[in-house]
């Protein structure tokens, strides 16, 4: 009795190859053995072959639908495993068919674009926050002159490879339960290329391109921080062949300052003030990166105190304006005194009630500091 074919793909007999591709081509992911080890989906999978091979092809479909079965014995069909007994087809190889694995390609091309390139550049944060135009040197792959990028020697040509005929690629054909499935790879004779050169240009050894070392000017924007790329558009490697160059990529460090800490556009420094100047107040002169600004410190500042010069940090990259510096005060409480000085402070303390002796009688310092914090 001739086997249900359409039953086993679950198509119509009215299903034309497209709707027979699709059903196959579900069935296989489900019971192939490459995705599917029980034994049952095995034996499923010759039967799904098989019904694809007779559906597939005219004229044993024909046969189907006239009662008879192509593939019963005399028939003149495959045995099990595909057509003509063969061996078993993977997974791949089904998938391969479907979509298009292993087809022509073509050969490649010679000219292709080059790479990116980066650098890196080394700034100081003036540099960096007004901006600067710096020379840079840079390594990459230029055209080659003797040849202009053709990679032949003068007065010869690439010729077309004998191997692959300039396809690029040589083809090998496999028989399955699909027909014939033909898989291609790149030929080894031109590498992929279809041509070869027999008598390359001495300069750059056929590739179209050397190695130099070139000096370029780039402009820093006012305001770059560190990290930043400057991207320099086709001052990148040439590419293979003569192709078009890539981009150069400046990336931006900066060095640290002596003197300024850079948060974003905001600059922080610290200022060391005497003891005697935080509690009378004084005047000071801060050196900014362009100019010299007068702060005033407060009578009576504290430690950790901190000053906010508008507008004198570093330029904003986008926009405009400036960042603000910051001036921290640090404090500084002698460390030595003379005797005239121990005892003019001695009398400044006993004045304010603030002596050693005075304190203990009180409770101590720490009692004072406490009483302090809790409002007494």
């Amino acid at each position: 009795m001739a086997k249900d074919y359409y039953g086993i793909l679950g198509v119509p007999k009215d299903a034309d190859a497209d709707d027979i591709k699709r059903a196959y081509r579900k069935l296989a992911r489900q019971y192939h053995p490459d995705v599917n080890p029980d034994p049952a989906a095995a034996e499923k999978f010759k039967d799904i072959n098989n019904a694809y091979e007779v559906l597939s092809d005219d004229q044993k479909r024909r046969m189907v639908d006239l009662g008879g079965d192509p593939l019963a014995p005399g028939g003149g069909g495959a045995g099990p495993g595909g057509p003509g007994g063969g061996p078993f087809v993977g997974f791949q190889d089904i998938m391969d068919a479907f979509f298009g694995g292993g087809g022509s390609r073509g050969p490649r091309p010679r000219t292709r674009p080059g790479a990116d390139a980066i650098l890196r550049l080394d700034l100081d944060l003036f540099e960096t926050a007004f901006g600067v135009e710096a020379p840079i040197t840079v390594d990459t792959a230029v055209l080659c002159t003797t040849c202009s990028g053709a990679g032949t020697a003068a007065g010869t040509h690439p010729q077309t490879c004998d191997t692959c005929g300039g396809r690029g690629e040589v083809q090998s054909v496999q028989r399955t339960f699909l027909g014939q499935v033909v898989s291609s790879r790149p030929c080894n004779a031109c590498q992929g290329f279809g041509t070869t050169i027999p008598h390359p240009c001495p300069t750059c050894a056929g590739d179209g391109r050397v190695r130099t070392r070139r000096s370029l000017t780039v402009k820093i924007p006012a305001g770059v921080e560190d990290g930043m790329r400057i991207r320099l558009a086709n001052q990148g490697e040439v590419g293979p062949g003569g192709g078009p160059s890539g981009d150069l990529y400046v990336e931006i460090h900066e060095r640290a300052h002596d003197v300024y800490a850079r948060k974003g556009d905001d600059l922080h420094c610290k200022v060391t003030v005497p003891m005697t100047a935080a509690a009378l107040g004084t005047r000071l002169t801060i050196k900014t990166l362009d100019s010299e600004e007068q702060v005033e410190v407060k009578p009576g500042t504290q430690p950790n105190s901190t000053l906010r010069i508008r507008a004198k940090g570093v330029p904003h990259l986008r926009g405009t304006g400036r960042g603000d510096l910051f001036v921290h005060l640090d404090v500084r409480t002698p460390t030595r005194l003379d005797g005239e000085q121990e005892r003019m402070l001695r009398e400044f303390a006993r004045a304010r009630g603030e002596e050693v002796a005075e304190l203990s009688k009180q409770g101590g310092f720490f009692s004072r500091v406490r009483d302090a914090f809790n409002g007494h």
